[in-house]
């Protein structure tokens, strides 16, 4: 059974810092918002209280699950609520105890009491829980659960499918790398067109290069954002932004109004190996502390590993193009369609959340997304192509998931940096190579990485119960 996965289930425009932890749980009070809505009358709501459960409620309010839940409970979306606003509509919820459900009506909601962190509690499906109950005025309730599965998906329990699952009949049905090639060999179409003809299952062509070129605006007014914000990282580590500092330091003190004339200054800047390396952390930098900070971001496949995939295409953008030439679109299509199947393949062989399979399945998928794409605009062949993939998770293979204090900060920003390095070195190396000599395939990884995601301890996967942050003294008010 091939599953249908579309280019814009691993791209979704959402908020931070988590895809698994804000993301996802957003998702499922909407769901289940709907799910009332459908099943009795809003004047019959009298109380709504939430569960959460394993890595959920263990990280829940470092990663904002939390907040993400009670916007969602007001039936507020993601891609378009405006992120100035979290804030004070949280602080409202608390103050006024009660909560505008649906955005409909009015209801109590007191977050101390109403929103249950169950720390010791799991539900045997996935870390990653949430249940809702209301309460009726006739006495009765109703009740869902969720499981936010990673990248922003998630499954109702019993039904056991995704609630965004998206059936198709598609021309070249894919669930591993061989089957992607395989196709490739039989048509003679390279990666991101195999992509394209599947997402015609879906909606035309041009709409589908439209969400593309979206998720790129979204991604670049990230890193732009990022670099011409400074301040502390909120959540108690203290944490100072470094991406806006850095930024300055290399354009030497020139600020540029928008971002078509920042990237042409970076463009004139020079090609020396420490100057790009220099570029390439701080567009990671810039979008996970973005992402650090509730801005919008692109799950590419997760918040948590968002900056990877903006900083590799960034770094092919002001470094692999002459300087006086345009961004071209093909390719950025080319690049986040590949990225995109990548995505799909571990996901639906592996895991791309963190909570089943530490940083290896976030970080290191991102890393092997971007890597892919940056040989197929490099002008790598198919099988370079799922080369690179291979090397760079290769490379990440038990990176386990350890955040201090539970949020989405240390080592979680940096790593994006490497993810980043990793990439370009894995497509450079596959652009130097012939996979014809090549031991492992990217399938032997995909399977590797989930035996590795099933014997690793539950303590590096996602529960800030080992590694890192049990290991290093830093309290919520020091850094």
């Amino acid at each position: 059974m091939h599953e249908a996965l579309s280019f814009v289930d691993i791209f979704k425009i959402g908020i931070g810092p988590s895809s698994s932890h804000t993301l996802g749980p957003w998702r499922a009070a909407q769901a289940f918002t709907q799910y009332l809505l459908k099943e009795t009358s809003i004047e019959l709501i009298e109380k709504v209280q939430v569960l959460l459960y394993g890595s959920l409620a263990k990280t829940g309010k470092g990663h904002g699950t939390d907040v993400a839940v009670q916007l969602g409970l007001c039936n507020y979306d993601p891609v378009t609520f405006d992120v100035n606003l979290i804030e004070s509509t949280i602080a409202e919820i608390a103050n006024s105890k009660t909560l505008h459900f649906a955005s409909k009506k009015t209801i109590p909601f007191n977050p101390n009491d109403d929103l249950i962190f169950l720390y010791n509690e799991s539900l045997p499906y996935h870390p990653n829980a949430v249940s809702f109950l209301a309460k009726l005025k006739d006495g009765s309730n109703l009740a869902q659960t969720y499981y936010s599965i990673g990248g922003g998906f998630i499954e109702q329990e019993a039904k056991n499918e995704q609630t965004n699952k998206k059936e198709a009949d598609l021309p070249f049905p894919i669930n591993t790398s061989d089957e992607l090639l395989h196709w490739c060999r039989k048509t003679g179409l390279h990666i991101y067109e195999i992509v394209l003809e599947n997402e015609q299952a879906w909606r035309p062509e041009t709409v589908t290069i439209s969400a593309v070129l979206d998720i790129y605006s979204c991604m670049a007014q990230c890193a732009y954002r990022g670099v011409h914000t400074d301040g502390i990282l909120p959540g108690g580590l203290n944490v100072q932004r470094r991406a806006s500092a850095l930024n300055k330091r290399l354009l030497k003190g020139k600020s540029y109004n928008n971002f078509e004339e920042w990237i042409a200054a970076i463009k004139s800047g020079g090609s020396e190996f420490n100057y790009i390396l220099d570029w390439v952390s701080c567009f990671a930098l810039a979008v996970n502390e973005e992402n650090a900070s509730f801005g919008r971001v692109v799950t590419a496949p997760t918040n948590g590993a968002a900056g990877v995939i903006p900083a590799v295409l960034l770094y092919y953008i002001c470094f692999c193009k002459k300087e006086n030439e345009k961004i071209d679109t093909d390719k950025i299509v080319q690049f986040l369609l590949t990225a995109s199947e990548i995505g799909c393949i571990f996901k639906k062989g592996a895991t791309i959340s963190a909570a089943m399979g530490g940083c290896q399945a976030e970080i290191g998928v991102s890393s092997a997304m971007a890597a892919a794409a940056l040989t197929v605009v490099l002008g790598g062949s198919q099988r370079q192509t799922l080369m690179a993939a291979e090397i760079a998770m290769e490379h990440h293979l038990g990176l386990t998931c350890d955040p201090i204090g539970g949020l989405v900060q240390i080592p979680c920003i940096e790593r994006n940096t490497m993810g980043a390095i990793k990439a370009i070195t894995a497509s450079q190396l596959a652009l130097q190579s012939s996979p014809d000599f090549a031991k492992v395939s990217l399938d032997n990884v995909v399977k590797t990485m989930w035996q590795t995601a099933q014997d690793m301890n539950h303590k590096y996967k996602e529960t800030a119960e080992g590694g890192l942050a049990v290991n290093v003294s830093v309290g919520l008010s020091e850094c």
